[in-house]
């Protein structure tokens, strides 16, 4: 298990030659030094996938050795981001943005090197609920604000915003598992929109479910974005990443190969890596 320091220190990022970030060391948010995550491979049937055909579902190599399988999904990052930077992680499908997300906002925890954090990140990354879908909506609005609050000041406020805006009505006090898809992702949506954070991880493949509710969807989230100190963002799109970002880092097979402003970034990508 990596070793999580608990201090603060400044450094320049990787492979950013020639910028100088004049911040203070209170202004530190993530520090990666030699981070790598393997994630283990338990059955006989993915043990027996060979190394191509892994890379190319999980974007990482897989390694085997007398303890079994492992995928080596991200492998030395080294990082230092600052407290309001809106960094763009660009690459490939399987490159290694979604599991960078999943490490920053602690559903992964690295398996090699050093990674501190100093603020909470907010996954926006999932489509499905965290909780039971045989609660009713109502229900899981409540277990949601409770999970990142620790209590109900200001439920009732957030519940009205929630209600109006997934255009649910009554329909929010029946069990989840009785909604149609569109019911469902608006109401998740809803939720996961309806309050701010200081550092926002998001991955563009959300839902936001029936065509109608598009156009609301994406001032929301727009507003949404804009309230986060911190954005880390995953997309595809040239034009949603320079509409959010100033920073971007590239992904190739689990390493950043790129970390630099936007511009230069997405020259990298286009020129290096297609």
């Amino acid at each position: 298990m990596a070793q999580v320091q608990s201090h603060s220190f400044q450094t320049e990022p990787e492979g950013a030659t020639g910028r100088v970030l004049a911040k203070s060391q209170q202004d530190l948010l993530l520090e990666m030094r030699g981070v790598g995550l393997e994630i283990p491979v338990f059955t006989t049937e993915m043990r027996s996938l060979g190394s191509t055909l892994i890379r190319s579902v999980t974007g990482g190599q897989l390694k085997r050795d007398r303890r079994g399988a492992v995928i080596q999904a991200l492998r030395d990052l080294n990082l230092t981001v600052f407290h309001g930077e809106r960094i763009a992680l660009i690459g490939h499908n399987g490159a290694g943005k979604s599991t960078f997300l999943r490490l920053i906002s602690s559903i992964y925890h690295p398996t090699a090197g050093q990674m501190m954090l100093h603020a909470y990140v907010y996954p926006m990354l999932h489509r499905g609920f965290l909780t039971s879908n045989e609660l009713s909506g109502y229900q899981a609005m409540k277990a949601h604000y409770l999970m990142i609050h620790g209590n109900l000041r200001g439920f009732e406020e957030f519940a009205e915003d929630v209600r109006d805006f997934s255009g649910l009505g009554d329909y929010i006090n029946l069990p989840v598992k009785g909604y149609s898809q569109g019911m469902t992702a608006r109401l998740l949506f809803a939720l996961l929109t309806g309050i701010s954070h200081e550092c926002l991880a998001l991955d563009e493949g959300i839902g936001t479910g029936d065509s109608r509710f598009v156009e609301a969807a994406q001032k929301r989230l727009d507003a949404f974005i804009e309230s986060s100190g911190t954005l880390f963002l995953a997309s595809h799109s040239d034009e949603l990443l320079r509409r959010f970002c100033t920073r971007g880092l590239v992904f190739n097979e689990g390493r950043i190969v790129c970390d630099a402003p936007l511009e230069e970034a997405l020259s990298y990508y286009h020129n290096s890596l297609h």
